[in-house]
Parts: C-alpha cells; sequence; structure tokens
C-alpha cells in the first residue's frame, strides 16, 4: 500500500467501525449512508489485506490484526486532528476558531461563562461547543475529538497532561426560610434533614464518593439531574443540598438561600483542565488555557 495513494479519511472510518463493529451504526455516527461505509469498509480491506470486520453469527468481530492497529490509528488521527487545527499563529481578534470543550454545569456556570463575558472583546468570532461529560469523555479526549476537559481530577484521563485550575469546598445550601440553617450545623442535624442529590448520568460526584468512603449518611429525599437544579429544589422546604462554594455563591445573590459550613472536613476538590498531549504547542489552545487560568485565579 502506498501512502500517497491513501485516502486518510479512511483511518476516522476504520476507528468508527472498530468502535461500533456494525457497519449501519457506524454510518449514522459518520453521518454518511450505509452504502458509503460499506463501501469504505471494502476499501480498508483492500488497503490492509485483511477482514478488519469479520461476520459471526449476527455479529461483526474485529480480526486480531484490526485490534492490533487499532491504537496506533487513534493516535494518529488524533495527531493529525492537532495538526490541522493549529494552523500557525493564532490572532485572536480575527480567528474563528471553534473549540470544543466538555465541562459540568456547575464549571460552565462558575468558569465559562465568565470566560465568554472577558473574552467577548478581545476574541469576538471564537466559539465555543460546550457538552456535558458523557461516559466516553476520556476516549473522546484521547482521540482528539475534544480541545479540552475541565473537572475533577479524578475524571482525568491518566496518559495526558491537566493542569490544576481552582481548588473548591464544599457546603450545605438550604432556603433562607428553613430554620435548620439559623442554628449550627452538626452531623447529626445534617444527618437528620432531608437532602437534594445530585446525581450526573448516574454516577457518583465527589461528595458523595467522599460522604460513602467516610461512612457519613445523609438521607436523599430528591435526585436532581444537575447541581444548577439542586438549590430551586431546596426552597420553601427544609432540605439542604451539599454543593460547591463558588456556586452556592452565585446563586445565593439571586435566590433565597443561605450557606452553611460542612460539620466535617472534606478534601477540597481539585478542578483540571486537561488536553491531548499532542496539542500542548497548539497556539490557539495555549491561548484559552492561559485565558481561563488567569480567570480561575480570580474566582
Amino acid at each position: 500500500m502506498r501512502l500517497d495513494n491513501f485516502d486518510l479519511n479512511l483511518l476516522v472510518a476504520f476507528d468508527i467501525l472498530l468502535q461500533e463493529k456494525n457497519v449501519t451504526k457506524a454510518a449514522a455516527r459518520a453521518h454518511v449512508t450505509q452504502a458509503a461505509m460499506s463501501a469504505q469498509l471494502k476499501r480498508l480491506r483492500e488497503a490492509f489485506q485483511d477482514e478488519i470486520l469479520a461476520q459471526q453469527g449476527k455479529k461483526m468481530v474485529p480480526t486480531p490484526y484490526a485490534l492490533a492497529m487499532h491504537p496506533e490509528i487513534t493516535e494518529t488521527i488524533a495527531s493529525l486532528r492537532a495538526l490541522i487545527a493549529r494552523k500557525g499563529k493564532f490572532d485572536p481578534a480575527t480567528s474563528e476558531r471553534e473549540f470544543k470543550i466538555v465541562a459540568s454545569d456547575y464549571i460552565t456556570t462558575v468558569l465559562l461563562v465568565p470566560l465568554l463575558g472577558a473574552i467577548s472583546t478581545i476574541a469576538p468570532f471564537v466559539k465555543l461547543d460546550i457538552a456535558l461529560p458523557y461516559s466516553n469523555t476520556n476516549k473522546s479526549l484521547a482521540d482528539g475529538e475534544l480541545d479540552m476537559f475541565l473537572g475533577p481530577e479524578t475524571f482525568t484521563h491518566p496518559d495526558h497532561p491537566s493542569e490544576l485550575i481552582f481548588e473548591e469546598r464544599h457546603v450545605v445550601v438550604g432556603w433562607s426560610g428553613n430554620p435548620h440553617m439559623n442554628e449550627q450545623m452538626t452531623i447529626k442535624r445534617l444527618s437528620e434533614l432531608g437532602h437534594v442529590g445530585v446525581s450526573i448520568s448516574g454516577g457518583d460526584t465527589y461528595i458523595d464518593a467522599w460522604m460513602r468512603e467516610t461512612n457519613i449518611e445523609r438521607r436523599i429525599e430528591v435526585r436532581a439531574p444537575s447541581f444548577l437544579q439542586a438549590p430551586f429544589l431546596v426552597l420553601e422546604t427544609n432540605r439542604v443540598c451539599l454543593m460547591h462554594e463558588r456556586l452556592a455563591q452565585s446563586l445565593a445573590g439571586r435566590l433565597p438561600l443561605r450557606i452553611a459550613n460542612l460539620p466535617f472536613e472534606v478534601p477540597p476538590m481539585r478542578e483540571m483542565l486537561q488536553f491531548h498531549a499532542t496539542r500542548e504547542k497548539d497556539p490557539g489552545l495555549t491561548w484559552l488555557r492561559e485565558q481561563i487560568k488567569s480567570l480561575a485565579t480570580l474566582r
């Protein structure tokens, strides 16, 4: 196989086919017809002289050769994406680049919203495509599909660089009319109160995981899918929620809420900025990283 006769877009098809193990699903994900994806699979088989995906009953199974090649191909795709994204010098005043970022609603509220205001005049055409964390966030980062991940250190990818942007405390938040918020918050009182818990995509939050590890119990009466919604669900009730101090302070200025310290020491949550190793010298991403870190020191 000669490289100058090889369509590099086939590498993207290879990656998607290996992930989906199904031509129809791969076609839908790549936004092409099933016939087009079948044609790409045929070209891949011819180029690599291998079946790539072999039919076994009703399933398609990657061949040993394809499985061995997959990690190298995903790394190659990530490197090529980084090279294309770099495009030499980055001028924020004229750039129309779109940065793909995965961040929680909490980080979006306390950091990315102020960021958009801060860069609106110096980078008027720069765009941010923000998505909530999902089960394959780490893989998307490793595959070069994301420019940046912003989130707790425990969720970062072990093979790519990350930077601390700030440390965050957790506090107790309740309705200003909740009589328990006017008294000293003790472990006993906190365990007796009803709580609004948060479950993001069915997983534990940082505070949930820590309390479970330390065997501190609380009575969850309401589950919310987002920390942004939790404070609204304690209003006009005696329930409380445990949440990030920065977000609590932001919302307390708009809602009738009171904030209390936790009656025990919780290690601060380390919020990180992570990017693909091949993009460390990407001038556009370097600029955005510096903007975020500069703003984070003021929050």
